[in-house]
């Protein structure tokens, strides 16, 4: 996933910075839209993951807190390894959606409707 955010990002960045007069904007628009709404479903499981991940996590500590097992000792290490790799794949999948939000104001900017933002 982190490679094909990555790409598309890095394609959407050429074609604006290109500014070829041969572009059909309304092709591109509507392809970003669809990649957006593919993206954000991606942020929201994620989302979902990750916080469920950070609970388990959390439960694990306040018990190995109160038990002093050795096997929650473990599970708590296991989860703060799995944890830490959500995060980080969490926060490219926000950033990536948030600048494809950019994006897709820029695009529309090329074809001509300027978004305007009310105050």
């Amino acid at each position: 996933m982190k490679k094909r955010i990555l790409a598309y990002l890095e394609y959407i960045d050429k074609l604006l910075e290109e500014d070829d007069k041969d572009t059909n904007w309304d092709e591109e628009i509507k392809k970003h839209l669809v990649q957006i709404s593919f993206f954000a479903h991606e942020r929201i499981v994620h989302l979902i993951v990750t916080v469920l991940f950070a609970l388990m996590t959390i439960i694990t500590m306040v018990y190995l807190n109160f038990s002093g097992k050795m096997v929650m000792f473990l599970l708590t290490v296991a989860l703060l390894t799995l944890l830490v790799p959500y995060i980080m794949h969490y926060y490219l999948l926000e950033n990536s959606v948030q600048k494809m939000y950019v994006q897709y104001d820029e695009m529309m900017n090329k074809k001509g409707k300027a978004f305007q933002m009310k105050n």
